[in-house]
C-alpha cells in the first residue's frame, strides 16, 4: 500500500512537470507570436478594451458600495505577508528549513495588458496579490507543518497543501517517530542540494578555522 502511494505521488509530480513545461512552452510561443505580430494584436486588444466612463455606466449600484470592503483587504494581506516574510527570514534559518522563494508567488504581469481598462487593471494587481500572498502563506505554513507536525487528520480535509500526502498517517506512531528526521530534510531536490552546499559551507569555514 505504502508503494502505491509512493508511486501515486511520483506520478503527481511527474505530471505537475509536464503542465509547468506546457505552461512554459505556450508562453514562449504567445511571446513568439507577440513579437511577429506585435502592431495588429496591439491594435486588437486595445478595440476589445472598454472606456473608463462606459465601464462604470455599466457597474451595478451595489459593486460600487461594496468596493470599500473589498478593497479593504490590503490591509490583512499586507499584514500577513510581512509577517509571514518575516517569521520565514527569522525561524527558517534556525531550523534549516528552505525559505520559500516570495516572487515565485506574488507575480504581477496582467496588468500590462493593452485591452485592460484602469480599474480592470488595478482590480487584476489586487487579485495578483491578494491570491498571490494566500499562495505564499500557504507554502511557508505547509513548511512549518512538515517540521514540526507532519501527521495527517484522522478526517478527510479538503483542498490539502502538496507537502500533505507525504505526511504520516493518523495514530501510526511508529513511522512517525522513525521518519520525522528524514520528512523534516524533503522539501524538494533543489532545495535540499541548496541546504547540503551551505552545510559543506560552512563545515569549510570551520574546518578553516580550526587549521588557523
Amino acid at each position: 500500500m505504502k508503494e502505491s502511494i509512493d508511486e501515486l505521488l511520483r506520478r503527481i509530480g511527474a505530471l505537475q512537470e509536464e503542465v509547468e513545461d506546457e505552461y512554459r512552452r505556450r508562453r514562449e510561443e504567445f511571446e513568439q507570436k507577440r513579437a511577429e505580430l506585435a502592431g495588429e494584436l496591439l491594435r486588437q486588444q486595445r478595440r476589445s478594451k472598454i472606456g473608463l466612463f462606459r465601464f462604470l455606466l455599466r457597474t451595478r449600484l451595489l459593486v460600487i458600495l461594496t468596493a470599500p470592503i473589498i478593497y479593504a483587504g490590503w490591509i490583512p494581506f499586507l499584514l500577513i505577508d510581512g509577517f509571514v516574510t518575516l517569521y520565514q527570514h527569522t525561524c527558517f534559518p534556525i531550523y534549516r528549513i528552505p525559505k520559500v522563494k516570495r516572487s515565485d508567488y506574488i507575480v504581477f504581469d496582467r496588468e500590462d495588458l493593452p485591452y485592460l481598462n484602469l480599474i480592470e487593471k488595478f482590480n487584476c494587481f489586487y487579485c495578483s496579490y491578494g491570491n498571490g500572498v494566500a499562495a505564499y502563506a500557504r507554502e511557508i505554513a505547509a513548511r512549518t507543518e512538515q517540521y514540526w507536525c507532519p501527521i495527517k487528520h484522522a478526517r478527510r480535509i479538503k483542498a490539502a497543501h502538496e507537502r500533505y500526502p507525504k505526511f504520516f498517517d493518523y495514530g501510526d506512531a511508529e513511522a512517525f517517530r522513525q521518519g520525522l528526521g528524514r520528512l523534516r530534510k524533503q522539501y524538494g531536490e533543489k532545495e535540499v542540494e541548496r541546504e547540503e552546499d551551505k552545510g559543506r559551507e560552512r563545515r569549510g569555514e570551520k574546518d578553516v578555522e580550526k587549521k588557523e
